[in-house]
């Protein structure tokens, strides 16, 4: 595809999209990196690749030895073909994903996502119109998929109305939703995710650990709050002015049956719907609180003191999502007329698991490399001869945080899926991180930054084509190289301003959510 842009020629961005386009599916990098793990264990195997375990004692109360295990040996050849059902279905975030989305279908598909971002987008005042774009974008991260196909047709359309270049629009929605990927200013899909994995990886090092579902809560509320007014700035001061301001006379939206024109009222359905989602949303909300004040509930730990007390609650918020996205998408779907009675309901639930057939044959794989990884043990001894180079290089925690949300970023330019990408890094980075005593929770969320800053600038991202369709519905001539440059400057201050942010984070040690800290003691 060609672009008029003079940025479309850069051999850079060229160079990107020709080695993207070449890589292979993510189900079959996986598949790949499995073969290359068997190849490297029987190596490492034969030359009796190992490390001394930092905590575990044999049993002479030596520091117990950890051997490369090749992974064709008999005894891993029969753990692969007899457990590979348990490998799958035991996958940390598959479990999580599942469930929540179970849910979350329910609130997309009866039209509660789509009708609520309409009504938040129509009433924002135009000299809050970015902030309001980017805000909205960074909280529509809970409704997952909807909120590249509801809130960025959209964000077109309402600068559009303002008399502001729909394109900006469209690049502060875009930035919103995939380049503040991680920031939300409540949990929602990604933590069980990314929290599933990384439990998957702390847990070949410390078997007691447990995830946190909100264990980022605190840091993601930040990024919010730091990235809002960098998209806002980044949009206004240095997007907008460079755009070619001429409306050519055919662009128009193309979202109808989608989203609602922003000059259009809402129906008195969908009022309806939204007060009934409403009182649901409250419903459940009390339901907790009652869970955890009432005397003997289930949700406290009365026999722990402090934070600790607490865990039963922190791990139900998987659950706990699962019956709040499926009330309040009932309730609206019933409000609204979306859903007659219960069999439409489970209709939505089929339909959003459908939704995830891809996703669950990336699992599957992923899955296999995660578990093989282990048995190898080769991530293990990785981690600890790692952790003993960069104790030696007494590199400061924040500026090893920072190389490695660098790291991240550059692989995001060739992976696009975040669990990925997090699946084959976390195995070593996770435990090498907790021997350097810092917690599987910071590693996440250092990760976190990276993976979204770079998200919009890489046609491997799976939403990019898109994107791009929707500039040009605007513009005809907008290219790849045209959406790549206009989101550049947006990755660019994103990376910046998040290195800042875990930097000063590390620095000040503050809590990254609820009972998790930024430090790990084995």
């Amino acid at each position: 595809m060609t672009t008029k842009s003079n940025l479309a020629d850069n051999s850079v961005l060229n160079w990107i999209e020709r080695s993207g386009n070449k890589l292979p599916d993510p189900v079959f990098i996986f598949v790949w990196c499995i073969f290359t793990v068997i190849v490297i264990s029987v190596i490492a195997s034969f030359f009796g690749y190992s490390a001394f375990h930092p905590t575990l004692l044999d049993e002479t109360g030596n520091k117990m030895i950890i051997h490369a295990e090749s992974l064709l040996s008999a005894s891993n050849i029969q753990r692969l073909l007899v457990d590979m059902p348990s490998t799958f279905t035991d996958f940390h975030p598959l479990g999580y994903v599942l469930v929540v989305m179970l849910g979350a279908g329910v609130a997309e598909r009866s039209g509660l996502f789509a009708t609520a971002m309409s009504a938040s987008m129509s009433k924002a005042p135009k000299f809050l119109l970015t902030p309001a774009v980017a805000l909205i974008g960074m909280i529509g991260n809970l409704a997952a998929d909807a909120a590249y196909v509801v809130l960025i047709p959209l964000a077109g359309v309402v600068f559009a109305a303002a008399n502001r270049h729909p394109i900006a629009g469209i690049a502060a929605a875009f930035a919103g939703v995939s380049g503040g990927f991680s920031a939300n200013l409540i949990p929602g899909q990604l933590e069980p995710l990314l929290f599933g994995i990384t439990e998957a990886a702390a847990e070949s090092l410390d078997p007691s650990w447990n995830a946190n579902m909100v264990g980022n809560w605190y840091f993601i509320s930040g990024m919010t709050l730091v990235f809002l007014p960098v998209i806002w700035f980044v949009t206004d001061r240095i997007i907008e002015p460079r755009l070619n301001m001429h409306m050519p006379s055919d662009g128009k939206s193309q979202t109808a049956g989608i989203v609602k024109s922003p000059e259009s009222e809402l129906t008195q359905n969908e009022i309806r719907g939204l007060r009934y989602s409403g009182l649901a949303l409250l419903g459940v909300v009390f339901l907790w609180i009652l869970l955890c004040v009432l005397p003997g509930t289930p949700l406290i730990n009365e026999s722990e003191q402090g934070i600790s007390r607490f865990n039963p609650l922190l791990q139900s918020l998987v659950a706990g999502f699962f019956i709040l996205f499926l009330a309040v998408g009932w309730a609206y779907g019933h409000g609204a007329g979306s859903i007659k009675d219960h069999r439409d309901v489970v209709k939505m639930m089929s339909e959003s698991m459908s939704d995830l057939a891809y996703y669950l044959v990336l699992a599957f794989t992923a899955a296999h490399f995660v578990a093989m990884f282990n048995w190898s043990n080769l991530g293990l001894i990785f981690a600890i001869n790692g952790a003993s180079f960069l104790e030696t290089s007494n590199l400061p925690d924040s500026i090893l945080l920072s190389l490695i949300i660098l790291f991240g970023a550059i692989i995001n330019l060739f992976i696009g899926s975040a669990s990925a990408k997090w699946a084959l890094l976390a195995p070593v980075l996770v435990p090498m991180l907790m021997l350097l005593g810092i917690s599987p929770e910071m590693s996440t969320a250092a990760y976190r930054v990276g993976d979204g800053a770079t998200n919009i600038i890489t046609p491997l991202m799976p939403y990019f084509p898109l994107i791009l369709i929707f500039c040009q519905r605007w513009q005809k001539e907008f290219g790849i190289g045209s959406l790549a440059a206009t989101m550049l400057p947006f990755s660019i201050a994103l990376l910046l301003s998040g290195l800042v942010m875990t930097a000063l984070w590390v620095i000040f040690s503050l809590p990254l959510g609820p009972n998790a800290p930024v430090e790990f003691v084995l």
